[in-house]
């Protein structure tokens, strides 16, 4: 019998599988730290013999070389993929066998990379399960923009046609397990569910729905900002990364934190946005630790900027470690934990700003008036351009939160009531301005409670 044990990312939004038989697997598109796959393998009882990878990934770094090092493990990168260490390149139809009657077929599949690999893994014969990485996602696909301009549109037919394969080739009961999609902004749109099969993709994904020209055009429309630090991943993964360090940073006393906050340096604060707006070390930035910290951290820093962090417990701080490593953030600087009012030195306050309800912000409008009007009461909309295209606070200011940090000059003098969809972008964006010198107010509150309180327009945007 065969098994597939799913490793969930939900910081990345992505999945790594491990599948096998009863002595020995594969993992398809492992994380930077390998560890958590080796222990999955333990508690199997099963040898890791392959390493897969669907395509040089572009939103984190891979484990998969160090993994097939450590373990032993043949280690299956596609043919076209151009990398700069030796492994195994496999090519459309290729197959290898994983265990007695299981074996993994390697199925050309361009489109999110122009050598993406999908693998259908076959027990006797018989389709079990498809391995679709950037390919065919949960009700999309993955994003075809991510390589070069100049490839997107073409990439996006590959991907048309790629969904057709998998559809024509595999049977309607095998499960569909892709890489991204869970969250991940490797995805074209937002995918929906956590899991889903060849013929329910068959019936609902407009990859296998649209022709070709109809799917493209909706496609490209669709496709939202690219995380800045992509840029880096699809680089490091191809020359081959080293591996993880996972071991504690330094521990930072009030003077070192003092200091390298003075050097320019980063100093992140992973508590959460409450405990942060109350009390906070002045110049800190909020990245919550239970919020989507990789992606938004690495979004945000200046490339290769030394970072350290602060967190209630080392069990925070080792997490967060962890989580950055798979996006090339190895080492932090330094990290303190314990009570933030340890993190200032003698004589110094913690620095703090108030939070509030899109309630409180029409409030706060109707007392205003004229004062408003002139400029008094800022309305800050951090969200994405296509979230706020489905609507916006009257009046409000649109800088999206990873364009923020260099705009900061751009937000009209007065108290900053800042919101996103939800409070986690709205607390990252309240830091940098409150860093920066400036009066804010944090909306910790959903959009619908906009719309509640009377506040949002869909007419068209001209701050936009």
């Amino acid at each position: 019998m065969f098994f597939v044990d799913t490793m969930e990312f939900e910081g990345l939004g992505n999945r790594s599988y491990l599948a096998g038989g009863p002595a020995t697997a594969v993992v398809i598109d492992p994380p930077r730290d390998i560890d958590r796959v080796i222990a999955a393998a333990a508690r199997r009882g099963v040898r890791i013999a392959f390493v897969a990878e669907t395509h040089v990934h572009n939103d984190y770094v891979s484990g998969g070389l160090e993994l097939a090092r450590v373990t032993g493990a043949v280690y299956l990168v596609p043919a076209g993929a151009h990398v700069s260490f030796a492994r195994t390149p496999v090519a459309d139809g290729d197959t290898v066998t994983v265990d007695e009657g299981l074996e993994l077929r390697a199925l050309a599949t361009p489109g999110h990379t122009p050598h993406h690999t999908s693998y259908a893994l076959t027990e006797d014969g018989r389709g079990v399960a498809a391995f679709t990485g950037g390919s065919l996602l949960i009700g999309t696909v993955g994003r075809p923009d991510l390589v070069e301009p100049r490839l997107t549109e073409r990439l996006a037919r590959a991907q048309h046609a790629s969904a057709h394969r998998l559809a024509d080739e595999l049977d309607d009961e095998v499960p569909v397990l892709p890489t991204h999609g869970f969250g991940s902004f490797c995805s074209s749109s937002q995918a929906t569910g956590d899991a889903t099969t060849i013929g329910e993709e068959r019936r609902n994904n407009e990859a296998l729905t649209l022709d070709v020209d109809a799917f493209v055009v909706r496609m490209l429309a669709g496709l939202d900002d690219v995380p800045a630090y992509y840029a880096h991943m699809a680089p490091a993964n191809a020359a081959g990364p080293a591996p993880v360090d996972l071991t504690p940073p330094r521990r930072a006393d009030a003077e070192e934190i003092a200091a390298r906050l003075a050097a320019g340096e980063w100093v992140v604060d992973l508590r959460s946005r409450t405990a942060f707006a109350e009390g906070h070390v002045a110049g800190s930035f909020n990245f919550e630790g239970e919020g989507k910290l990789a992606t938004y951290l690495a979004w945000l820093i200046p490339w290769g900027k030394p970072v350290t962090l602060l967190a209630e417990t080392p069990g925070q701080i080792a997490e967060a470690q962890r989580e950055l490593a798979r996006v090339g953030i190895d080492r932090p600087a330094a990290a303190a934990t314990g009570d933030p009012a340890g993190w200032v030195r003698e004589g110094e306050r913690l620095a703090s700003f108030p939070r509030a309800r899109f309630a409180a912000l029409a409030a706060a409008r109707g007392r205003a008036g004229a004062r408003e009007r002139a400029g008094r009461t800022v309305v800050l909309d951090v969200r994405r351009d296509s979230e706020r295209a489905d609507g916006f606070v009257d009046g409000s200011v649109h800088i999206p939160v990873h364009e923020l940090r260099g705009r900061v000059g751009e937000v009209p003098d007065g108290v900053v009531w800042v919101h996103c969809a939800g409070g986690m972008r709205a607390a990252i964006a309240a830091s940098l301005l409150d860093a920066a010198g400036r009066d804010v107010v944090a909306v910790d509150d959903g959009f619908d409670a906009a719309i509640e309180a009377g506040l949002v327009t869909n007419r068209p945007d001209a701050t936009a």
